[in-house]
């Protein structure tokens, strides 16, 4: 890598590093916003054990003074964003790498099953174009597109588990791969939309281009220009959304783990926010922050690796 290539990634560095600190700054800021208290429930407690649950958690000190040291557990590595206020004894990293274990084989596997399927629907799309199975293709992906997360999971749920009986319809008290097919396949449906729009259409504009009418004139099947000269090409737009598609789906969906009961990040993070947990709300919300980021990252030096040719200015 040349210098220039160097800088550019010390560059997204450094402005990563500081997108993750403002997110930090913010969460904490906003979460003092929220009415209530963190001790606010339905049969209110007495200002002895409010004064003492204050004193155990460090909250009877100046807000600035909370927020250095939030900030400064959360840049440590591994981040330390506190103790859970609902779960006692449990720290919030814990309970997130709990949620993990389900949270990220599911978002795994719907990541790698939507670039799969993807790039084939797309690629098959663009060398077919305006022919049934493009229009169709391009009907299905819209119709993904705009149909709400929590609408696919239920029709899968009600079609495949409920009427056909072919999957559970809860993990609980159920081993094997079963109960997770469905979710993986309703977290995969809009990314597989998306990265088929996305492959079709620059598969079509790489079609289009003098080289490619150069390698076919050289007397090269169309699927050796495709695979050697064209897929390079027309993946890229697909290199820049994998990377925050796949951090957003590895922290679990909020509505598919609700709608198919799996004990995943998006429903810890839901019951948070019921139970007022606020350092597994800003522990959550950091977390995933800092996913995007790094991920973003990632693939913002995986494009330049595939296309050399980008302008670093």
């Amino acid at each position: 890598m040349n210098k220039k290539m160097w800088f550019y990634i010390i560059k997204r560095l450094l402005l990563g590093i500081l997108t993750y600190l403002l997110v930090v700054t913010v969460t904490f800021w906003v979460m003092q916003l929220v009415p209530g208290g963190p001790w606010t429930r339905e049969k209110a407690l007495s200002d002895a054990v409010i004064e003492a649950l204050n004193k155990r958690y460090g909250l009877d000190q100046p807000l600035f003074i909370q927020y250095l040291r939030y900030l400064w557990n959360a840049i440590h590595i591994p981040p330390d964003f506190g103790v859970s206020y609902y779960y006692k004894g449990r720290t919030v990293l814990s309970i997130i790498n709990d949620g993990f274990k389900i949270s990220l084989p599911i978002g795994a596997a719907a990541a790698v099953l939507a670039l799969i399927v993807g790039l084939t629907l797309g690629t098959y799309a663009a060398t077919h174009q305006n022919k049934f199975f493009d229009r169709a293709i391009m009907v299905l992906t819209t119709a993904s597109v705009a149909m709400p997360s929590f609408v696919i999971a239920l029709i899968l749920l009600y079609v495949f588990a409920v009427n056909l009986n072919l999957v559970p319809t809860s993990p609980v008290g159920v081993d094997g791969i079963g109960p997770y097919i469905l979710p993986v396949i309703a977290a995969s449906l809009y990314p597989t939309a998306y990265i088929t729009r996305l492959v079709r259409s620059s598969t079509l504009d790489v079609l289009g281009q003098d080289y490619m009418r150069t390698a076919k004139a050289k007397g090269l099947t169309p699927s050796r220009i495709l695979m050697k000269h064209g897929l390079r090409n027309s993946v890229t737009p697909v290199v820049t959304y994998f990377g925050p598609m796949f951090a957003s789906i590895i922290t679990g969906s909020l509505v598919i783990e609700k709608v198919f009961q799996l004990p995943g990040v998006g429903r810890e993070f839901i019951r948070s926010i019921q139970n007022r947990d606020y350092p597994l709300i800003m522990g959550t919300t950091c977390l995933l922050a800092l996913l995007l980021i790094s991920f973003t990252l990632v693939s913002d030096i995986v494009y330049i690796i595939v296309n050399p040719r980008v302008d670093f200015d």
